[in-house]
């Protein structure tokens, strides 16, 4: 950092290209929704998702409806079910549900014809598709009944062969494709026939309710601090994602073991979600790096906002593109430096230089390094970096600014 404040790593590549929330969230602070609508007419909207258990997509799905139903339209949401649904419920929000997390083709041509009945029936302006096998039902149902049809890409799906990329093309049907990032944005031109001036790109956005420090309690600090065991003198580095092989907890192994030292805390947290093969993989690795003491393994997180609060520098260390990469962003809007891996939307959810130190993937040698600048920051440095990184995401990637986005791609297919 120079006399300006301004962050100079030195490691890695530096070009520029997770969830504790809150019941039936209030809009306070958003745009005036009702000023959406041509002539005043508001839509009636059904968004169809596989489930509503977790994930970025039906937390989408959640925001989008409790905004819709303040901006005076009327929002429905199909799904197979899970416990996200009480949200709609305390809302008085509409849930109907059918088995739209089947890939089976008869399956799928049930619900298609379910949903529409559903359009008629309910007078629908807008189905809202978020996952393949419900975009499916939805596109055959506006079909037959002439609803406008969209989509949310949340991810780049895999491409394996001809079959797998029509499956997925789906996605790309829409009259308006929303893409969560301008990385998905390019993946979609890439790899299916869209009409470039029908996708929008609307970053995911973060709730500033929860992620931010002020909003924090030491009580909930106290308590996550007595559950993990955290030495209160010790460094905290956190890397936030569930257990699985390119989410590059091997990579933070080895970087860890090149730091070479013994006084930090490193915080592995996420479910292996069943991958108990990969856990017993990467115990062994800590073992035979000498890292028992420095690397802890936690489960699923409930409240993550007080988990970044504790941490000194939030790490990812992807090794395939993420489609947008929430936890950076929420740690960000903590006020927290970051590592990131130079692939992905990581090129553009962060600012390389001033909030986050950007590394190549897979080369622990480079994220040792970064590891090592950002524990050598002084108080005022982290400071610093902290306000900037809450001020860039405050202007990009707010709930709020996600939901405005999206209701006014609602707007123009009216």
């Amino acid at each position: 950092m120079d006399g300006s404040g301004r962050l100079f790593p030195s490691a890695g590549t530096m070009e520029r290209e997770p969830q504790f929330t809150t019941d039936a969230p209030a809009f306070n602070d958003a745009p005036a929704f009702h000023d959406f609508w041509p002539g005043g007419r508001a839509p009636t909207v059904l968004q169809v998702v596989p489930t509503l258990i977790t994930g970025g997509a039906e937390r989408g799905c959640i925001d989008m409806a409790l905004a819709l139903a303040e901006a005076g339209g009327t929002p429905l949401v199909a799904s197979q079910g899970g416990a996200m649904v009480r949200e709609l419920d305390r809302a008085g929000i509409r849930h109907i549900t059918l088995p739209l997390a089947s890939k089976n083709p008869l399956t799928i041509r049930k619900n298609a014809r379910k949903l529409a009945a559903i359009i008629a029936e309910r007078k629908v302006d807008i189905v809202h598709a978020r996952s393949r096998a419900p975009a499916w039902s939805a596109w055959m149902a506006c079909r037959d009944t002439g609803a406008r049809f969209m989509t949310t890409f949340h991810a780049p799906y895999n491409i394996g062969s001809g079959m797998k990329r029509w499956y997925n093309s789906v996605m790309a049907r829409g009259e308006r494709v929303i893409a969560i990032s301008d990385f998905v944005r390019r993946h979609i031109l890439e790899n299916y026939e869209t009409d470039p001036a029908n996708i929008r790109t609307i970053h995911r956005g973060i709730d500033r309710a929860v992620f931010a420090p002020d909003r924090v309690s030491s009580a909930r600090l106290i308590q996550l601090t007595r559950q993990w065991h955290l030495p209160a003198d010790r460094p905290v580095i956190l890397l936030p994602a569930r257990l699985t092989r390119w989410k590059g907890q091997t990579v933070l192994i080895e970087a860890l073991e090149k730091l070479g030292r013994k006084d930090v805390v490193c915080l592995l947290v996420g479910s292996d979600q069943g991958r108990s093969g990969y856990r017993r993989e990467l115990e062994s690795r800590i073992a035979r790096a000498g890292l028992g003491n420095v690397v802890v393994m936690t489960d699923h997180c409930s409240d993550m906002a007080a988990a970044y609060l504790l941490s000194t520098v939030v790490v990812s260390a992807s090794r395939e593109p993420e489609a947008f990469g929430r936890v950076i962003v929420e740690a960000q809007a903590m006020g927290k430096p970051v590592i990131v891996s130079a692939i992905g939307a990581y090129q553009e959810t962060v600012m390389p230089g001033e909030t986050a130190w950007v590394v190549p993937p897979d080369d622990a040698d480079a994220l040792a390094n970064a590891l090592r600048e950002a524990l050598s920051l002084t108080p005022d440095q982290r400071d610093a970096i902290g306000a900037r990184a809450q001020a860039f995401v405050a202007d990009r990637y707010t709930r709020e600014r996600m939901c405005a986005d999206t209701l006014g791609v609602y707007a123009e297919l009216l």
